[in-house]
């Protein structure tokens, strides 16, 4: 279905759907080598411990503790992967939606040139020129739309990825430089047939490594330099905003700006109709005398 999927494509947009194809199965094989790699870990520490070798067991269990979690890196990137290919989807998309118009366009142009060709003074050639101008001035704005989000979802889009590259790089490089630190720990001075290897003694100091290891991936911070980007000036329609001219708002801002306006007239409506009973009740205190009406003036 996925094959199908790609012959459907319209032709704008084929080389993108594949290349986003192609990442979804690089994706898939961080994901393989992530869990195979937290496997290789997990069997080298069963390996440590069959030894029966005091200081092989520990430190096999502390690099494989490491490795896991380098592993683990491998996951978090093909997650960011993820997010990266979510923002190429938007440019095909958008390839997509403007394939209609470029073709629409073609077919009218196409056809005026029949015509002038076998009727040259066909009627209808004059209804086709000016379907012909909306055509293009549709096809004006579908490729400013085109053009706009594609520079600002490929920056966008590589920006997620390689600021991923280097979070994994960067993270692996410290729990390997841990690791490697354990490695040391291990004494492979040889000896002689009946000698023994001197008591293991460096437990602590691996768990120290790994401590360590913990505290700088939580202390870990980006320190890539920003990617800049000017797309904030699009209105709606990604079409930039006239100059001095905020953008439009968006449709969240609309529907707030909408509620605020209802429930001004509503706090107004009732505070005009609390200003109208008390004016009434005021007038009526002022007119009505104090006995019955029709009764006359009481005798002095």
């Amino acid at each position: 279905m996925s094959s199908l999927r790609g012959m459907q494509q319209p032709e704008l947009s084929k080389k993108l759907f594949k290349l986003i194809k192609t990442e979804n199965h690089c994706i898939g094989a961080y994901e393989s080598a992530g869990r195979e790699r937290a496997s290789i870990a997990s069997q080298l520490s069963e390996w440590g411990e069959s030894t029966n070798d005091d200081a092989i067991s520990d430190i096999s269990d502390k690099l494989g503790v490491l490795m896991a979690e380098i592993a683990e890196q491998e996951d978090l990137y093909a997650q960011n992967l993820e997010d990266y290919r979510g923002v190429l989807k938007q440019i095909r998309n958008t390839e997509s939606s403007v394939q209609p118009s470029r073709d629409h366009k073609a077919k009218v142009s196409d056809e005026i040139q029949k015509l002038k060709y076998k009727e040259p003074t066909s009627t209808k050639i004059v209804q086709l020129e000016q379907e012909l101008v909306r055509a293009e001035a549709q096809s004006l704005v579908a490729e400013a739309q085109l053009t706009n989000i594609t520079r600002q979802k490929f920056k966008e889009a590589y920006d997620v990825h390689f600021a991923a590259l280097i979070e994994r790089a960067e993270k692996q490089a410290l729990l390997a430089r841990q690791a490697r630190r354990v490695l040391n720990l291990l004494d492979d001075t040889p000896i002689v047939p009946g000698d023994a290897h001197p008591t293991y003694e460096a437990g602590e100091a691996a768990r120290h490594a790994l401590n360590d290891a913990e505290d700088e991936l939580r202390a870990w911070r980006s320190s890539v330099e920003p990617i800049e980007s000017n797309a904030g000036t699009m209105a709606q329609g990604a079409i930039p905003a006239h100059p001095g001219q905020a953008p439009e708002p968006t449709a969240f801002e609309r529907e707030a700006a909408q509620q605020k306006e209802i429930e001004d007239e509503a706090a107004r409506r009732v505070h005009g109709n609390e200003g109208e009973s008390v004016q009434s009740e005021g007038t009526a205190t002022e007119t009505n005398p104090p006995y019955p009406v029709g009764q006359g003036v009481p005798a002095q």
